[in-house]
């Protein structure tokens, strides 16, 4: 295991660990005005901080340019401390829950304990929600570093919202399974679970196989099934649609194998 950070110093203050979510346009053909995907405070707080923990350093240079452009920086882009999670965190999660040791993103954090506020941001959406970033939200709660929240978009629970399904009861299970009979299994024990106990079942795919899983689930699922799909959410040309299986097959339309979609099944 990775030794710790070093102690902070006496009667320094610590810093704040703030997770900054970013507009869900990253990898689609158009993107949204900032201002219209998050709030100017949620901005400005990105804009003062220097130190961050990210997915991807490229997108998240990309995203704080595009933050510049409303809100200056406090530090070029060139002075800004950006550190990746390790590759194995994305592949591996962040819990050791595919047979690797949980990771100890306390090291991460040596800024915060020297009381700088930091940033923590993935691709699109919030970080650490169906993206890496727990272990380090993890490792500021052990280190006693206050975590702050920021408002912004959570695909997750926008589609949820508008999908009609139970909001009350519900479940991210993430990925489903590539393997074809694989993932036919997955789908009926998903929806076995949802029409039983009435909780909804919220996944995501990698875009290129969104037709792919689409298909898989209206061959799959039972004609009463209710089946929700929301795509380019907070986008000019987003979609959101959901409908009982049987009118899906009434009149088929794929989701396209370029824009993230969530989909979401119940009753």
């Amino acid at each position: 295991m990775t030794n710790p950070p070093t102690e902070l110093r006496s009667g320094a203050r610590k810093g704040t660990l703030y997770l900054v979510p970013a507009p869900l346009d990253f990898g689609c053909d158009a993107q949204v005005p900032l201002q219209n995907a998050l709030p100017s405070a949620t901005l400005q707080t990105a804009a003062r901080l220097t130190q961050w923990v990210c997915e991807n350093a490229k997108s998240t240079r990309a995203y704080l340019k595009r933050i510049d452009a409303l809100h200056p920086l406090a530090a070029p882009l060139q002075q800004q401390q950006i550190t990746e999670l390790p590759r194995e965190v994305h592949k591996k999660g962040d819990h050791g829950d595919k047979g690797s040791a949980p990771f100890d993103a306390r090291p991460l954090l040596a800024a915060a304990l020297n009381g700088h506020d930091m940033g923590l941001i993935s691709e699109a959406g919030m970080p650490a929600v169906a993206d890496p970033g727990s272990s380090v939200v993890r490792a500021a709660h052990d280190l006693d570093i206050p975590v702050v929240p920021l408002v912004g978009p959570v695909s997750l629970l926008l589609a949820l919202a508008a999908s009609g399904l139970n909001g009350q009861n519900f479940a991210f299970v993430g990925y489903l399974p590539q393997d074809s009979q694989e993932r036919i299994q997955r789908i009926k024990e998903l929806e076995s679970l949802a029409l039983k106990t009435g909780q909804t079942q919220l996944f995501i795919e990698t875009p290129y196989r969104n037709a792919a899983l689409w298909q898989a689930l209206v061959q799959t699922l039972q004609p009463h099934t209710r089946l929700a799909l929301a795509s380019g959410l907070t986008l000019p040309d987003a979609r959101i649609r959901s409908q009982l299986v049987r009118q899906w097959r009434q009149q088929p339309t794929p989701p396209d194998n370029r824009t993230p979609v969530v989909f979401a099944m119940g009753r």
